[in-house]
């Protein structure tokens, strides 16, 4: 890899400022940020919105009749609105709002699996999953009998789809995969793999987690059947998520969860269910959450998802260059299409260790196993340091991540 020229346009320094938790200090040192894949920052526009809806609007949505109530409805279901548009789906009823990614799979498998699924069935994932998109699948294969086959990588981290379809089979029933590996920054090609799947029958299920918030997303162009995202890796609050499912498939689903405003009508003997998406939305939802997640939304469209990609992608190959000439450092995971993900090894010094000596430097990365056991089993590792980039990231900051790596080596010498 080369690195490449400054994006024209593209303003990190400014972008940076707009976040404010950037500017502070951490051991005495300037915070350089590299890890966004694990929760990014918010900027002050999303703080500002929460805080604006907790001050001025907060009240229950739907069923109150008070102004207040109103307020906050209206902008729950514009919030809605924004995220449909965002991700191109067909209708508002699409649009699902859960806790988060992993809430929004274990919905999919606790409601579209378990009526579905039977004895033999097949569940096909990938070997760089998140344990989020695959212990749901191993609780509802228990539940089912259905079984769980897995297509594998190779030591680029790359799933082919000469893998893929040789896995793929007349009883595969419902195909589960990553649009991108957190652990290993893998972009997979979901378009052909939904394609394939659908020739076979299949459902396809998306963990979009890490794609959000460095890519465009179109789930009508990619063609899969259920997509799964949360609103912190997208500069959004935490414990706030979206699933985006085909109405059709959301229709003949039952509820996963019962309670309040997931039904039209209650008795001891019989209950009736709300219309989508209100029937996968049991309880009073995360509204401040689904606020910011609409301005994340703004924030993100003001600067330009094309225009973050193509910075952070940027920064992708220049720290991967400075990061090859680091003696005794391994990146693991070199396919040639990732998002700005980088995880990494250092000869003799064990990652936790190596992210101890980061943190006192001032440069927060990730290090353990990123909730991917299987991607470090298969890499014969126990764990890895990551660094993450997102559209605050500047070449400051690569800077700083190699001077801290080598006072770790002076460290560890």
């Amino acid at each position: 890899m080369s690195a490449q020229p400054q994006i024209t346009g593209y303003d990190a320094e400014r972008i940076w400022r707009d976040f404010p938790i950037l500017r502070r200090d951490v051991h005495g040192k300037p915070l350089v940020f590299l890890d966004s894949a694990a929760s990014s920052q918010r900027p002050a526009s999303v703080v500002a919105a929460v805080e604006r809806y907790e001050t001025f609007h907060h009240a229950n949505v739907h069923r109150g009749v008070y102004q207040l109530s109103q307020e906050a409805t209206d902008l729950f279901e514009k919030a809605r609105e924004r995220v449909r548009g965002f991700v191109n789906a067909a209708a508002s009823r699409e649009i699902v709002f859960t806790r988060g990614t992993t809430e929004s799979i274990n919905l999919v498998a606790q409601s579209w699996g378990r009526t579905n699924l039977r004895t033999g069935d097949e569940i096909l994932l990938t070997a760089l999953e998140h344990h989020a998109n695959i212990v749901p699948w191993q609780l509802v294969a228990q539940q089912t009998g259905a079984v769980i086959r897995v297509v594998p990588m190779d030591r680029r981290g790359v799933v082919s789809l000469e893998s893929f379809t040789a896995q793929l089979g007349d009883r595969t029933k419902l195909v589960a995969c990553a649009h991108v590996s957190n652990a290993l920054g893998t972009v997979l090609p979901v378009r052909e793999i939904a394609t394939l799947a659908h020739a076979r029958g299949a459902v396809v299920v998306v963990d979009g987690a890490q794609a959000v918030p460095h890519q465009r997303v179109d789930v009508q162009a990619l063609g899969c059947d259920f997509y799964a995202f949360s609103a912190h890796k997208m500069y959004g609050p935490t414990g706030t998520g979206v699933l985006f499912g085909r109405e059709k498939l959301l229709e003949a689903m039952p509820p996963w969860q019962g309670g309040g405003d997931m039904i039209l009508t209650v008795s001891f003997e019989k209950t009736t269910y709300n219309a989508l998406p209100y029937k996968f939305e049991a309880g009073t939802p995360n509204i401040s959450g689904v606020v910011g997640l609409a301005a994340a939304i703004d924030y993100i469209e003001s600067v330009g998802i094309d225009a973050i990609h193509a910075h952070e992608q940027r920064l992708l190959i220049r720290a991967t260059d400075e990061l090859l000439r680091v003696p005794g450092l391994t990146i693991i995971g070199t396919a040639p299409g990732k998002a700005a993900v980088i995880s990494f090894t250092l000869d003799g010094v064990h990652p936790h260790d190596l992210g101890t000596i980061l943190d006192a430097e001032g440069v927060a990365v990730r290090t353990g196993h990123h909730c991917a056991m299987p991607v470090m089993e298969f890499f014969d590792i126990p764990a890895t340091a990551r660094a993450s980039f997102a559209c605050y990231s500047r070449d400051s900051d690569v800077d700083a991540l190699i001077a801290a790596l080598g006072k770790a080596r002076e460290v560890f010498a």
